[in-house]
């Protein structure tokens, strides 16, 4: 992301100087797309990893913008931590950063071991290692300085050197061996420093497009108004127990004019590939669209006239919001069919998997990254909020 030269002087610069101004202009960098999952099954089994995870952990109980890769699972960051440059992944479920996954971490002159131990344990990955302080370099000119950190001592399950984590603080517990020490987020630090007005994360991701680099942004500390075309609706974070220290909304669902999940709790999570509902609304879904589920991937396959018929599918969130995906939006991009075992590129798969429990489970829905890459979304830790609005490509016909 920086060149040599440019990190070796903010490096010394580091040493000398407090960044703490508050920025009044935005500082954008460009994003690409990365394929790092060969087959369906890794995406199935990463979800309901997650999923269980998370079911698991539950009952426990001015600006700035970073360049954001859509890697089909997750959506990666490149900063400077210390003395290296990392590629990150990007969860909306975690407050923890860390690295040494796959790139050994390398402090700086000014990085301090706490040796505290650290451990986590995402569903489809872990990592166990150290508490560090260092600083981090989101862009050579948004600098965090003595930020918490986790080195891994060992990792398994992540594809890149890490995690960059802009969960909801109560995330955060049970993140490490001493739970009342409180982990902060990137959000939290750039808040508390005087970088950024609010404790708020806009997330920007354009569908994934045929052989053409595909954009996405993370905003820290306001919406970027370049991405989204109308007003963001927000609606506070539920209080219901299980989805409250996530990124948990509440939702109704419906197809065309029908209702398919009256208002129930689920959550927004970049870290999910598909659509996940409760099984009584797959199932009102299934029959609707006419799809059949393809044992070769587990998901909803329809034909080239079922799919001509879809209708919307509708998300009523909050008092105000309606938001709907159209019928593109609701396939699985075609040419990328070799991914999920899908045949032909002819081949037409929903992307609506079934949580496989009903309605009333606490967590009856997940929105993941199908969802997410068809509207700006912005989680305001601040507030306890998470914002949604149309954007460029919500309705366009990519898939």
């Amino acid at each position: 992301m920086f060149s040599t030269p440019s990190l070796l002087i903010i490096l010394t610069f580091s040493i000398t100087a407090s960044p703490v101004e508050v920025r009044n202009s935005p500082i954008t960098l460009p994003m690409t797309r990365r394929l790092t999952s060969s087959n369906v099954t890794d995406l199935l089994r990463h979800d309901e990893a997650r999923l269980a995870a998370f079911s698991e952990y539950s009952t426990h109980d001015r600006r700035a913008y970073v360049p954001l890769l859509n890697t089909e699972l997750n959506y990666v960051v490149s900063v400077v931590i210390g003395a290296g440059e990392y590629n990150l992944i990007v969860d909306s479920a975690s407050v923890m950063t860390w690295v040494g996954a796959s790139t050994p971490f390398e402090s700086s002159n000014v990085g301090v071991n706490t040796e505290e131990p650290l451990a986590f344990d995402y569903g489809y990955g872990s990592f166990k290692g150290t508490l560090f302080k260092d600083t981090i370099y989101l862009t050579e000119e948004i600098i965090i300085p003595q930020m918490q950190i986790g080195v891994a001592s060992e990792s398994e399950g992540i594809a890149f050197d890490g995690i960059l984590g802009i969960g909801p603080t109560a995330a955060g517990l049970g993140a490490t061996y001493s739970p009342e020490d409180a982990i902060q987020t990137v959000t939290d630090r750039l808040f508390g420093q005087g970088t950024i007005s609010e404790r708020a994360v806009g997330v920007f991701f354009q569908p994934s497009i045929r052989d053409e680099v595909t954009l996405g942004e993370l905003s820290f500390g306001e919406a970027d108004h370049d991405w989204y075309t109308d007003n963001i609706e927000y609606t506070d974070i539920t209080d219901t127990s299980e989805a409250s220290v996530h990124w948990g909304i509440n939702q109704k669902i419906t197809y065309g004019n029908t209702d398919i999940l009256d208002y129930t709790t689920g959550i927004v999570d970049c870290g999910f590939t598909f659509l996940y509902i409760a099984s009584d609304a797959f199932e009102k879904y299934k029959d609707l669209t006419g799809g059949t589920v393809n044992p070769a991937n587990d998901l909803l396959q329809i034909s080239p006239d079922q799919y001509a018929a879809l209708r919307d599918l509708n998300f009523h969130i909050g008092e105000y919001g309606t938001f709907s995906l159209n019928r593109n939006a609701q396939i699985w991009p075609r040419f990328l069919n070799h991914v999920i075992n899908g045949g032909s590129n002819d081949d037409i798969f929903l992307i609506v998997k079934s949580f496989r429990t009903p309605t009333g489970t606490n967590i009856d829905f997940i929105n993941g990254y199908v969802f997410l890459q068809r509207f700006y979304t912005v989680f305001d830790s601040g507030r306890r909020q998470v914002g949604f609005a149309p954007h460029l490509f919500t309705r366009s016909f990519s898939n």
